[in-house]
Order: C-alpha cells, then structure tokens, then sequence
C-alpha cells in the first residue's frame, strides 16, 4: 500500500491538539454543474441511501442526476450569500470563534481548529493533511449534528477512518457521537427562540422541524428518532411550554418509502386548515443554516401553511454564531479533551532534541 507522504519533522517540536468541525456539505457555487458532482458524491454514499448498489446506481445515473441538479441549483440561488454558501460561511465562522474562545479558555495552549465537509470542498481528508502539517497529533472529531444518525454523523467518522487509512503516522483520534442533551445546547437553543420572540411576540404553535430519515432506519436500532424527540422535550421545557403549544416534526422526505413521522409538510399544511393565526418554525438539528432551514422551511415551509389556510409563518433562524452557542460549542469542546491540553515543556522539548541530534536525527 502506498502512504501519503509525512511532513517534514523537526525533533523538538511541540505536538499540536486540534479540533475539527465537519458538516454535511455544500456544492461550490449555486449552478447546475457544481451541484451535480456535490450530489452524486453524497447521494453514493451507502449510509446515505441503503438501497442495493447496483439498483441505486441506475436510478440516479440514469435519473436523478439527470433532473434534480437544474431544480437543485436553483434553490441554492435563492439562498446564496455574498460570501458564498450559508452553510459554509457559517461553518468557517464558528471554526475562527471557537479558535477565539479556546485560546481564551486555555490561556494559549495551542488547540487548532478547523472544519471541513463531508462531501464537496473543504475535504476531511484535505482538512487532515493540513492538520498533519501544523503537528496536530491529537484530533477532536466534531460531527456537527446535535442528534446521531447512521446517516450523518456515522458517515463523517467513515470519511475521517478512510481518510487515516493512507496515513503512515496517524494521529490520536477522539469522536463526539451527539451533544442532542447537552445542557449549554439545549440553553443556547431556547434562548434563540425567546429572543426571536422578545422582538416579534409569541406563536399559537411552535413547530420543531428535524431532518428526516427513513423509517426502517429507526426498527433497525438507528437512535436518531428518540434524540430527537428529547432534544425538542427539552428545548420546550426550557421555554415553559405545554404539550399543546409546540409539535415535533420531520422535513426533507425523499422518495416513495416511509419516513419517522410526523412529516413536517402534512404537520404545516394541517396547522393552516385548522386557521393557525400564526406558526414559528425552528429546526434544532442544524447549528448552521443551510439549504434544508432558509429554501425548505424559511420558503417553501410558507407557502405550504399559507396556501392551506394559515396566518403568519415565521422563520427561526439557527444558532449560527450567537454567543450563547459558541460559549456551549466551546465548553463541548474542552469536555471532551481533558488530558490533551497539557503545555509542552520547553526544556523538555529542547532535551529531546539534542538527545535526537546525538543519535544521529537530520533534524
């Protein structure tokens, strides 16, 4: 087998501990051609569709990415920023703030952050060798879906493994599986939403809306389902809520198959026939917002209510880089890398390098 190649080592260099934020992914620019090697990347991914290979190979070969790039792309015009993808240019800012706050936390101890994609640009594997590069021999692998799926943040971990696989000197890895009960989430989650409502009043309903996964996903043992309905438990006990002024719901329904339920377009749409005066949506699953949260719920989401019958139809936005969540991000972070933040020291250091020079190391 064939490795990647090693940087360049000095002895005497202190090791590096770092953090890497990944994300579900974003095509490069909102066209056509861009979204459509960012969908056949993730629409190949077999946690992604767990439907024979050979099947799903004709599908979306001969179908799905034939069709669905042009409708694609246009959704990601609608939502696109100056500075590019929402969900990138988010990601990127929470990975400088957090640089910010753990340096602040740990006085300097030399944690590097940075963040990547699980499919399109910037690669786990790209985002890796850069880290190798600086003499990070510690990794933190940071999923960003608060909620675990085989789907998602099983699938970051697969990239991360594949990734190593070409590495001759591999670094320490740690994982966080889910933070859907953290406490400094679950606060940073309801105080969005009552400060969305301190400046535009309160809803008759309060929507939770999750990613949805197939059914079969939830009778095979797949814990996404149950961390979602705590994480909304939760967040609605934080706020004070009853039962009655809020509903968990599940978005982005694909294909003819059953998906956990219920689904947040039928869950919309009968809110509207009942003649809601007025639905606030929030999508807890995702940190960053995205296609999924400001074309799928912000739009379409609207014009589902409001064509059956509803009244006002408000957008939460995500946590994004409020305050509250990078302070929770940040202490996420340093409970899971107890033991790694430990300062080099630098006469230890310098030992070791002479003790190297002495027998017979270049550098």
């Amino acid at each position: 087998m064939s490795y990647a190649a090693e940087p360049t080592y000095s002895h005497g260099t202190p090791e590096k501990t770092a953090v890497l934020l990944v994300n579900l992914g974003t095509p490069e620019a909102p066209t056509a051609q861009a979204v459509k090697p960012y969908l056949r990347e993730f629409l190949s991914d077999p946690r992604v569709v767990e439907i024979p290979r050979a099947i799903w190979w004709l599908i979306l070969n001969g179908i799905i990415l034939n069709v669905r790039p042009k409708k694609s792309a246009a959704k990601y015009a609608s939502i696109w920023m100056a500075e590019g993808s929402p969900l990138k240019v988010h990601t990127a800012r929470q990975a400088v703030l957090l640089q910010g706050y753990l340096h602040e936390k740990t006085g300097g101890a030399g944690v590097v952050v940075d963040y990547a994609m699980r499919y399109g640009q910037p690669s786990i594997a790209a985002a890796l060798a850069r880290l190798k590069a600086q003499n990070c021999q510690r990794i933190l692998l940071l999923p960003m879906y608060p909620q675990y799926a085989a789907s998602a943040t099983a699938t970051v971990c697969d990239a991360m493994f594949s990734a190593l696989q070409n590495t001759r000197n591999m670094p320490a890895l740690r994982t966080i599986k889910h933070f859907h009960d953290d406490a400094g989430y679950i606060r940073a989650t309801a105080q969005n939403i009552r400060d969305y409502w301190t400046l535009h009043g309160r809803p008759d309903k309060l929507v939770m809306s999750f990613h949805g996964v197939p059914r079969y996903t939830l009778d095979k043992g797949d814990p996404y389902h149950c961390e979602c309905l705590k994480s909304g438990r939760l967040i609605a006990e934080e706020l004070g809520l009853t039962q009655e002024q809020y509903v968990i719901s599940f978005q982005s329904r694909f294909g003819k198959a059953e998906w956990i339920k219920p689904y947040t377009t039928a869950t919309l749409m009968e809110l509207g026939k009942r003649g809601t005066k007025r639905v606030d949506v929030v999508c807890p699953g995702f940190v960053a917002d995205c296609l999924e949260t400001l074309e799928e719920i912000a739009q379409e989401g609207r014009e589902d209510f409001q064509h059956a019958g509803g009244g006002e139809y408000h957008y939460i936005p995500c946590l994004n880089e409020r305050p509250e969540w990078m302070h929770a991000l940040t202490d996420l972070v340093l409970d899971n890398l107890h033991g790694w933040l430990d300062k080099p020291d630098a006469v230890q250091l310098e030992q070791s390098r002479l003790r190297a020079l002495a027998a017979g190391a270049q550098a």
